[in-house]
């Protein structure tokens, strides 16, 4: 099969197209044919040689697939061929054919197209899981987004309005400020404009959050925490402003707060299992609606992933990036 492989870490133009053996699904795998896959930071982080996949998993980028079912492994009972799903995956998404364990393979939500779905596992799984879960956040409560127009923000934004809560954001230019309140935020400010604290604590009145989804670390710490009312949660995904500095962690304790992370690739089949089954309950009722949608910046063919990482790390984009093949399922 087709796949891209990293021949040394680096950037972009390390990625080429190669031949590969195709996987076969083992116990419990559905195979799929994949007609397009969703770009991620991760993936930009692995390239670079600085997040390794965990032991078993391809070596090939790519962390959610869509597509069609081409064939079962022993104990995985649930597709047949000629279905169409969309998965998250461990490992090896940029390539024709990829493995997936069954539990982490949902049907594609009615009225999608598969460069829809293939973006939906990794940030859907990732803010259900941070935000939902471990940060609880309640209908009537208000959430504080950043990076509000990245693939994991537009999605934030729209499933927190969705299930009832008031949504704020923050993104780098006006335009997509602009482009988080169409998808549902009450109110975004531009972070280069001044401190993002400020402008949350105003327009809520002084009163602040009761929840953070936060991918900025360290550079937003103290903020984060001014910003949050008594007993709000602070959920971190990512350090991209870096994982270490100094800070009064007197807030803490004087609000009764809650400070929560996690990862998802290093999660067991079983943890993702259960969140698969909780999106298709909550979740894909809402896609089938059109009440939430992915949103999708561009998309580019599987041989030219290279130009698919530039793209993502320019950072001028709004929503997720998606890898295709020719031509994907309408």
């Amino acid at each position: 099969m087709l796949a891209i492989a990293i021949r040394t870490p680096g950037g972009p133009e390390v990625l080429v197209p190669e031949r590969r053996p195709a996987p076969v699904a083992g116990i419990g795998d559905v195979l799929i044919r994949v007609s397009a896959a969703g770009v991620n930071r991760p993936d930009l982080l692995q390239r670079q040689g600085k997040y390794p996949p965990p032991k078993g998993a391809s070596d090939i980028l790519g962390l959610e697939v869509a597509g069609t079912v081409i064939a079962s492994g022993p104990g995985a009972h649930r597709f047949r061929p000629g279905e169409r799903v969309c998965a998250l995956v461990n490992g090896g998404g940029y390539a024709e054919l990829c493995a997936v364990p069954e539990g982490q393979v949902m049907p594609v939500p009615a009225g999608l197209s598969d460069v829809e779905a293939a973006a939906l596992p990794e940030t859907f799984f990732t803010v259900w899981a941070n935000v939902f879960d471990d940060a609880k956040l309640l209908a009537g409560e208000r959430l504080l987004v950043h990076g509000g127009t990245s693939g994991i923000g537009t999605t934030a934004i729209q499933l927190g309005s969705a299930l009832g809560a008031t949504v704020f954001a923050t993104a780098g230019s006006d335009a997509k400020v602009d482009a988080c309140v169409r998808l549902g935020a009450t109110q975004a400010f531009n972070y280069r404009a001044g401190s993002f604290a400020e402008a949350v604590l105003a327009a809520t009145g002084g009163e602040g959050v009761d929840v953070v989804l936060d991918m900025v670390g360290g550079a937003y710490l103290a903020q984060n925490l001014r910003v949050l009312r008594a007993k709000g949660r602070l959920a971190l995904i990512a350090f991209l402003g870096g994982s270490k500095t100094e800070v009064d962690l007197l807030p803490v304790l004087q609000k009764h707060l809650v400070v929560t992370g996690s990862l998802m690739r290093p999660r067991t089949a079983a943890e993702k299992a259960a969140i698969a089954a909780r999106l298709e309950a909550r979740v894909w009722p809402l896609l089938a609606a059109r009440r939430i949608r992915p949103v999708i910046d561009s998309t580019f063919p599987l041989a030219d992933a290279a130009k698919a990482h530039a793209r993502l790390e320019e950072g001028g984009h709004v929503g997720k990036v998606v890898l295709t093949r020719d031509p994907p399922t309408p």
